[in-house]
């Protein structure tokens, strides 16, 4: 005989609280997602923030490495109930990305950095990035007329600390908004040179206009020249580098100097704009996205200057700048001058975020039309100027100006007799 069947019961419909809980743990172990609790507004931020750097991040094979997910999940299990919260919670994100170019911008350091991008800034007139070997936070450039420049600050110089903070504990938008603040008011800075040498420097704030576009007729060696200095790529530079090439050229010059040194960059797209100018239908750059696509950008014909020229750069060079030294450098279209170049050959793009903060992501790689790629590395000038370098380009005493004019000069053919 075979044993009889178990016998089974009819279960009686379960309450509804077990029935809710019974489907949330058959969800979870079925690997779905969990119904989502209602989030706030701090805590939405932060899934914002997540959502907008996993779309457009240049490289998606890091966020496996990091966890990426799994960083986003444990950021909303803390407490999250104010700005101050979700901000401290999207740093703890990014942070494991390694990469002091993807960050987030509070409200006055985004409203700040949109500021640079019209051509004005407040503050003691530091250029800032985070070196990528010890998170050190360093100076690229000063700028032209400012009380950074004043004070004698030179590029390569680490910032250690603002008023006693820490450099280190702030980060770089933290030490950038630390030297910020009203006109008139000092800032206590403490600084290092590359030599290991400390030393630290009252500075006062004030209003600082980039003036970005700088131009002017020289005569040397008998030549009549053009010097155009950019000092940061913002969005009037397209067209004021236009009106200062018209204006040069109505004065005869026989060749241009362009003026790269301490160019920290800015936006891409001025500096591409300017690059269409100077090369006539050919090659500025390619860009390789996170996909891996890469996009090649071609000048359109015609140029805004066609002469000869030579360019000056230095290690305040850096982004933007390099692109067009780059492309100048490749096409033949002019020899570089000075020194080694800042190598950042990577592109950030500014979002804006729901609660007037944003944040800047690296979205792409960028690579000479020759195929080089200078991130961390830099380029090496055709002609190396020597030491010391001059603290105040384009200023009384720039040796480095006056050997690319007389270098530029002996290119030009000679004058007749009388015409010098």
């Amino acid at each position: 005989m075979f044993p009889s069947p178990p016998t089974r019961r009819r279960l009686g419909p379960l309450p509804r609280r077990l029935l809710a809980l019974a489907l949330v743990a058959m969800l979870t172990l079925s690997g779905l997602p969990a119904p989502a609790l209602a989030l706030n507004d701090a805590q939405q931020l932060v899934v914002e923030a997540w959502r907008l750097v996993n779309q457009s991040y240049v490289d998606p094979q890091r966020f496996e490495r990091i966890h990426w997910k799994r960083l986003r999940q444990r950021a909303l299990e803390r407490p999250i109930s104010s700005s101050s919260d979700a901000y401290a919670a999207i740093e703890g994100m990014l942070q494991p990305l390694d990469d002091p170019y993807t960050r987030l911008l509070r409200p006055d350091d985004y409203a700040a950095l949109q500021s640079t991008n019209q051509g004005t800034v407040s503050g003691v007139g530091l250029q800032l990035a985070q070196r990528s070997s010890d998170h050190a936070v360093v100076v690229i450039a000063p700028l032209d007329d400012s009380p950074a420049s004043e004070a004698r600050i030179v590029s390569g110089t680490a910032v250690l600390s603002v008023d006693g903070v820490d450099s280190g504990e702030l980060g770089l938008d933290g030490t950038a908004a630390a030297l910020r603040g009203p006109t008139g008011s000092t800032v206590l800075v403490t600084l290092r040179d590359q030599g290991g040498a400390e030393r630290e420097v009252e500075l006062e704030r004030r209003q600082v206009d980039l003036h970005p576009v700088r131009s002017r007729r020289l005569r040397i060696d008998g030549h009549t020249l053009g010097y155009l200095r950019i000092t940061q790529f913002a969005e009037p530079v397209p067209q004021q580098v236009k009106e200062a090439l018209r204006d040069l050229q109505e004065q005869q010059i026989e060749g241009l100097i362009l003026d790269l040194r301490n160019n920290s960059g800015g936006l891409v797209s001025a500096g591409l704009a300017v690059a269409d100018g100077l090369l006539d239908n050919r090659p500025i750059v390619e860009t390789e996205d996170r996909d891996g696509l890469v996009t090649p950008q071609q000048a359109s014909p015609g140029q805004l200057f066609a002469g000869p020229m030579l360019t000056l750069v230095n290690a305040g060079t850096a982004s933007a700048s390099e692109i067009l030294a780059g492309a100048l450098q490749d096409n033949g279209r002019s020899r570089l001058a000075g020194s080694r170049t800042y190598g950042k050959g990577l592109i950030q793009t500014l979002i804006s975020l729901s609660d007037a903060s944003g944040l800047a992501v690296t979205v792409a790689r960028y690579l000479t039309p020759g195929g080089r790629d200078i991130q961390n590395e830099g380029i090496e000038p055709d002609v190396t100027l020597g030491a010391p370098e001059p603290l105040n380009p384009g200023g009384d005493g720039d040796t480095w100006l006056e050997q690319a004019g007389r270098l530029l000069a002996a290119e030009l053919p000679r004058r007749p007799d009388g015409d010098s």
